[in-house]
């Protein structure tokens, strides 16, 4: 079929009638599916059960340094379980806090800390007059849930194939004292499923930005979530950059386990430079006397070490990886000669991004929704959830079966085609 644009009117209409056809013989048969946010399947979550196995009543509960994990104590987390987690983040133990199940969670925390307290001694953000942070885009409805909910303006950043628009990021950060920091997924984006480039990388870690309490909010969510064993991106580690460029305070870095394990009871680090580590512990040392250790070392039996962790991770690549290719091949059949619609193949993460026509996407996941596909909500991926193309939309492959997906695939691809004709019949 030739691309839309090159329809006459008459086409176009002897095509909507054709796919409206279609789309009701879809919507009598009253599906139920939800590709809405990016959930382990069943299948994944078994593969984490023997989990459940390595401790039990009989087994002794210390750690390699002699801490008995029942118990009151070690603040930041203990030892084995920082290093499991400095293996898998590519840093040193001595610069992690281990903490609950949530890395969102120490997001959180991190956020209403400046706000309350400062960071490292300046103001705290909420007596300062204007306070920004900038957004790459698409990105993290989450990280941007966060910022908004603390009345911080957020300010868009296009991202880029290299990663976020750094000309911009660099401009931006330099000139204004009000910006204070930028949220970053830089591996395998959501939702993109970018990696950020070497040169990236650099230029984060070089920034020199009007406010000293500026931080960059590195959240690498998806670090070892790679779909193939031979194809996989690789992305500097941030720390190390940053230490080279002279500028180690500048980065707060984030991981858990949350979708390698069990996403309700994860562990979840940050690691950071010793000055920021000081100035967190102080609030730590307030708010806990210590996460569950239990749980630490629970994780740190059933994955041993990073090589533990690669080898779970390949088994859920297994499982995830016909379900990305069942999207995208049908993408690519149905859709990559119709001017209608662009996509970008992931190697890894947990989203694949599709932009349609400008103006169509809550037209998109609206139709889906109508036929009984719930879509995460169009304009999602922007800040206060508003996509000024309005073209952006998350696909989430993880939860439904293959079966399933497959279905609600092929219903996705009748909506884009259905949405892209109504538009270009109103222009």
């Amino acid at each position: 079929m030739k691309p839309y644009r090159e329809m006459s009117r008459e086409e176009l209409l002897q095509l909507k009638a054709e796919l409206e056809e279609r789309y009701h013989e879809v919507q009598v048969q009253n599906l139920h599916l939800d590709m809405s946010r990016g959930k382990p399947s069943a299948e994944q979550l078994d593969i984490s059960m023997g989990m459940m196995d390595v401790l039990n009543s009989s087994v002794d509960l210390k750690d390699s340094e002699g801490v008995d994990c029942r118990n009151y104590g070690v603040l930041d987390g203990v030892k084995q379980a920082k290093e499991l987690l400095g293996q898998m983040s590519e840093v040193s133990p001595d610069k992690i806090i281990i903490y609950g199940n949530s890395s969102l969670n120490v997001m959180y925390d991190t956020v209403a800390r400046a706000m309350t307290h400062g960071i490292m001694g300046h103001t705290p953000w909420c007596k300062q007059e204007k306070i920004k942070f900038l957004c790459p885009v698409p990105g993290y409805d989450r990280h941007f849930a966060i910022t908004e909910y603390f009345g911080i303006e957020m300010l868009n950043v296009p991202m880029t194939p290299e990663g976020p628009d750094m000309d911009l990021v660099e401009k931006l950060v330099s000139s204004d004292s009000a910006i204070k920091g930028i949220w970053c997924v830089p591996k395998y984006s959501n939702p993109q499923g970018i990696t950020y480039s070497d040169e990236t990388v650099r230029r984060f870690a070089r920034l020199k930005p009007a406010a000293e309490d500026f931080r960059i909010f590195w959240d690498n969510a998806y670090c070892v979530h790679h779909l193939y064993d031979d194809h996989q991106d690789f992305l500097l580690e941030i720390l190390d950059e940053c230490e080279k460029a002279g500028n180690p305070d500048i980065v707060y870095k984030f991981c858990s386990t949350s979708k390698i394990s069990f996403p309700g009871s994860g562990v979840a680090c940050i690691a950071t430079s010793p000055n920021n580590l000081k100035d967190i512990r102080k609030q730590l040392t307030i708010q806990t006397i210590g996460h569950d250790k239990v749980n630490q070392l629970r994780h740190v039996r059933f994955f041993k070490d990073i090589d533990g962790i690669h080898a779970h991770m390949r088994k859920h690549a297994a499982i995830m990886r016909p379900k990305f290719e069942e999207v995208l091949d049908t993408l690519d059949r149905e859709l990559s000669d119709l001017g209608i619609g662009s996509w970008i193949r992931p190697r890894g993460g947990y989203f694949i991004s599709f932009d349609a026509m400008e103006g169509c996407a809550k037209a998109i996941v609206a139709k889906c929704k109508a036929a009984g596909v719930v879509m995460t909500g169009a304009g999602a991926t922007f800040p206060y959830g508003k996509d000024p193309k309005d073209s952006n939309i998350r696909i989430a492959p993880s939860f439904p079966t293959k079966e399933e997906l497959a279905v609600a695939t092929d219903l996705f691809v009748l909506c884009v085609k259905l949405a892209s004709v109504e538009k270009l019949l109103g222009e």
